[in-house]
C-alpha cells in the first residue's frame, strides 16, 4: 500500500499532511509536525531561498488548516468503515476498496494543493531545477538498490516480502515466524513488475521536468498543467503496464486476504483496535488546533 502514497512526492511536499495521515507510518505526533517535515523536504528537493521558504510556510499552513478540518473527519469515517468490513472477514473486494479509498484521498489533497504548489514552483530558478534533478538521481539510486532492480529474481522476492511484512505489521498486528514464512511464500507468487515500476517512476520524473519548463508562462495554464500531473498520474501509462499493474494489485489483494485468514483471534482483535485507533486519532486531530506542538489554529 505504501507505493500508492509515494507517487508524485517531489511536488507533493505541499500535501505531506495528507500523505502522513493515510500512510503506514501515521501517528498524531507526525501529523502535528507535518509543517516541519514538509519544509525540510521542499528545501531538500529545491534548495529554497529565504523568501521562498517563507512563502512555502504560509501556503502550507493554509492547506494544513483545510486538511485538518475538511479531510480528517472523512478519514475517520473511512477507517470506521474499514473496521466494520474487516470484522466480517476481509475479501479481495474489501482490499481493493481500501486501496481505491487511499488513492482518491491522495488525489483530492493533490487537487487542493496544486494552485499553492504552482505559485511556489513558478519562482524556481534554473539552479533549483538542477538541484531537483540531482535529487531525482540520488533517490533513483536508492530505489534501485532497495528494490533490487538489477538483482536476481530471488533477491527481488526477498525484498518484496520484507516490505509486505512491514506493511502488514504497521497496519494490523505483529506476525509470528510461521506467518512471516507463509507470507514470503505467497510473495513469490506476485508478478515481477519492478522494472516496469521503475520505468514508470522515470516517466513521471521526466513529465514533471517538462511541466516545470513552462513555469514562466501564463500562471493559469501552468497551474492547469501541474494539477493534471499531480492528480492524473496514470494518464500516460502504457496500456501494457496498466494491465500488468491491475493484475498485480489483484494478486496483492489475494495475498492480504490470505494474511487476514491466518491471523489468530488475539491478532484480529489487536488489528481491529489499531484501525479504530486511527479513526479516533483522526477525530481528535480534526477538533484541535496543533495538538502536541502547542500552537492553535487561531494563532496560525
Amino acid at each position: 500500500m505504501g507505493s500508492v502514497l509515494k507517487r508524485g512526492r517531489y511536488v507533493l511536499v505541499a500535501v505531506v499532511a495528507a500523505l502522513l495521515v493515510v500512510s503506514c507510518a501515521f501517528n498524531k505526533f507526525a501529523y502535528n509536525q507535518a509543517d516541519t517535515l514538509a519544509a525540510w523536504q521542499a528545501d531538500d528537493y529545491f534548495d529554497l531561498d529565504g523568501a521562498q521558504k517563507e512563502d512555502f510556510q504560509k501556503r502550507f499552513e493554509r492547506l494544513f488548516v483545510w486538511h485538518r478540518h475538511e479531510q480528517l473527519p472523512d478519514y475517520a469515517q473511512f477507517m470506521r468503515t474499514a473496521r466494520a468490513r474487516m470484522e466480517k472477514g476481509t475479501s479481495r473486494e474489501d482490499v481493493l476498496w481500501f486501496i481505491d479509498g487511499l488513492r482518491s484521498r491522495v488525489r483530492n489533497a493533490s487537487r487542493q494543493a496544486a494552485p499553492e504548489a504552482a505559485a511556489l514552483l513558478a519562482t524556481l530558478t534554473p539552479a533549483q531545477i538542477e538541484n531537483l534533478q540531482r535529487k531525482f538521481e540520488k533517490d533513483n539510486r536508492k530505489y534501485v538498490k532497495e528494490r533490487k532492480i538489477g538483482g536476481t529474481v530471488d533477491e527481488r522476492h526477498e525484498a518484496e516480502s520484507k516490505r509486505i511484512i512491514k506493511q502488514v505489521e504497521d497496519w494490523l498486528s505483529p506476525l509470528n515466524n510461521e506467518q512471516e514464512q507463509r507470507i514470503k511464500a505467497l510473495a513469490r507468487e506476485l508478478p515481477q513488475i519492478e522494472q516496469l515500476r521503475y520505468s514508470e517512476r522515470l516517466r513521471r520524473q521526466k513529465e514533471l521536468l517538462e511541466v516545470l519548463a513552462h513555469r514562466g508562462e501564463d500562471r493559469q495554464r501552468f497551474t492547469a498543467r501541474l494539477t493534471d500531473w499531480m492528480v492524473n498520474w496514470e494518464r500516460n501509462r502504457s496500456a501494457d503496464f496498466q494491465k500488468q499493474l491491475d493484475a498485480s494489485w489483484v494478486k496483492r489483494a489475494d495475498l492480504l486476504v490470505a494474511v487476514d485468514r491466518m491471523l489468530t483471534p488475539d491478532q484480529r482483535t489487536a488489528s481491529l483496535q489499531r484501525i479504530q485507533g486511527y479513526a479516533n486519532d483522526f477525530t481528535q486531530l480534526a477538533s484541535q488546533g496543533r495538538g502536541e506542538s502547542g500552537r492553535t489554529t487561531a494563532a496560525r
